[in-house]
């Protein structure tokens, strides 16, 4: 029988915050996979994640058929800063900083050679995205916001690779998530969100063929259909995008978790060996629809 078999792989899923995002998703499906799973989790969120761990508060949602998923490590890591020199002087003086080190990408990755010696990944999960004028009209975004929202959103895919490629064992895959936003216009997604999406797209697709010929890696995204998460309620109204969603796909669901976890176990595992540089959407569909199912029931 063929079967997703990830035993004996090492993965780090940059992104993790809660037990409610596409990256708590992704490492249940990798670990269910057989994958040993490494996380980094922002600075502001380290000390609830690691809280909610020890008691438990997870431990429902991290239940799979047949087992139940553990981390194998937890490194703090900001995706904004490349190395320390990149840090400023208001978040080194943050509070919510204090008394952390090594959370910028090259010091984690350093902390992960350190810890498992050389080679040890074969997975890179990039489930990170920020924008902080999202909820702002493209046309009233500053030049700051939308710069940050390209920074923290796609070129800390690029950052990640150049990083983390020497920590790849051969035959490894990255994996970053993108958005329908990147080519088609989504009312409500602001901030210069569209253009950090339609940038990590483009950056795939030049990061497959560069890290392809230069270390034999593969770069896939996922373009995930909308969840009703943390960061998602902070942006608009996810509920009633999810509706229309479910209206409006050829499946006629909603998207769950699990389905965009178990698109990434396949696109990051040797079943996948000859798919690189594409962005495989997991939304039931919704982005082949040209015009609303409900205009053509009206007219009929």
């Amino acid at each position: 029988m063929l079967t997703v078999n990830l035993a004996g792989k090492r993965a780090f899923v940059a992104g993790v915050a809660d037990d409610d995002g596409y990256g708590w998703a992704i490492a249940k499906a990798l670990h269910q996979a057989g994958a040993s799973v490494c996380v980094g989790v922002w600075p502001p969120m380290l000390t609830l994640f690691t809280k909610g761990l020890e008691r438990g508060k997870f431990d429902e949602s991290a239940v799979y058929p047949g087992g139940k998923l553990v981390l194998e490590k937890i490194y703090p890591l900001d995706a904004v800063f490349d190395t320390p020199k990149d840090i400023p002087p208001e978040i080194r003086d943050d509070k919510r900083y204090r008394g952390l080190c090594c959370f910028t990408i090259h010091e984690c990755s350093g902390l992960i050679e350190a810890d498992f010696g050389e080679r040890p990944l074969d997975i890179v999960i990039h489930s990170l995205a920020n924008g902080p004028e999202v909820k702002k009209p493209l046309l009233e975004t500053s030049r700051k916001g939308y710069l940050a929202a390209l920074s923290a959103s796609a070129y800390s895919f690029v950052s990640l690779v150049q990083r983390f490629s020497r920590l790849m064992r051969p035959g490894g895959a990255f994996l970053t998530l993108t958005y329908l936003a990147a080519d088609r216009v989504i009312p409500g997604y602001g901030g210069g969100m569209n253009a950090a999406k339609a940038a990590l797209e483009s950056d795939t697709r030049v990061l497959a063929y560069e890290a392809g010929r230069k270390h034999g890696l593969r770069v896939n995204a996922i373009s995930a259909g909308p969840l009703p998460s943390r960061a998602a309620r902070a942006t608009f109204a996810i509920d009633e995008m999810i509706e229309h969603y479910r209206r409006n796909s050829p499946l006629a669901e909603a998207g769950r978790p699990e389905h965009v976890g178990h698109a990434a176990a396949f696109l990051c595992s040797p079943l996948a060996a000859g798919i690189t540089g594409e962005v495989l959407y997991v939304d039931h569909g919704y982005n082949v629809m040209g015009i609303s199912p409900e205009v053509v029931e009206c007219q009929g």
